[in-house]
């Protein structure tokens, strides 16, 4: 691995860090991650007659309709939980939000770095951990190349590394950038990423970063 120079757009990620955002895009993730397979039986599923045990009146007992009774032990469960899906729809436009405070997350606390290329001479794990050692990648790792430049050496030799998670920069998550310490990103991968994101910066955005910008001139 080479590690390399690359100028971030200031449009992109100059922008403040939006926690509530970030907390919806995780949000999101999870519930999507839910299997939903809970299952309980009503009274129509459970085992037993139908039939009316006793009489209504007369026995001094309490009335009963059916031994399916949620009342009764055995019987069956009001409004208990059904298997289902918890994910749902979330805007575009707010993921990559997310994405982008994500990232300048990393920036700001100096946890991201870019390399040329992830090119090591054999597919070997020791070879990728001396190199992620090298560049002081911490515990947890995330590795995040483009899907033009994904090579199998790259997939065979990451892949038994405890901590360590490869990802495509098309396919990458704010969760997946929050949830590990470091992130390195190949030159490629953080231009591709960078491109999509520049798409989906608001016109405010753009002119709030272009006041600063003069004010700035201005004031040296």
């Amino acid at each position: 691995m080479k590690v390399g120079e690359f100028e971030l757009a200031d449009e992109v990620f100059a922008g403040e860090i939006n926690d509530g955002l970030l907390w919806e895009s995780i949000k999101h993730y999870r519930a999507a991650l839910r299997q939903g397979t809970a299952s309980t039986k009503s009274r129509n599923q459970v085992s037993g007659a139908g039939k009316k045990l006793w009489k209504q009146k007369g026995t001094g007992r309490a009335r009963v309709g059916s031994i399916r009774t949620p009342l009764w032990r055995g019987g069956g469960t009001v409004h208990g939980p059904k298997p289902r899906s918890y994910d749902y729809a979330f805007p575009q436009k707010k993921l990559m939000g997310a994405l982008r405070s994500a990232i300048s997350a990393k920036i700001a606390d100096g946890k991201i770095t870019v390399v040329d290329s992830f090119e090591v001479p054999e597919a070997k794990t020791k070879l990728f951990r001396t190199a992620l050692d090298k560049l002081e990648a911490g515990k947890t790792t995330l590795l995040v190349e483009s899907s033009r430049k994904l090579d199998e050496k790259l997939y065979l030799g990451s892949r038994n590394l405890a901590g360590v998670e490869l990802v495509l920069s098309s396919e990458v998550h704010p969760y997946d950038l929050l949830r590990y310490e470091h992130a390195v990103f190949s030159k490629d991968a953080i231009d591709a990423l960078q491109e999509t994101l520049k798409k989906f910066v608001s016109k405010r955005s753009k002119a709030t970063e272009t006041r600063k910008t003069a004010a700035q001139k201005e004031v040296a």
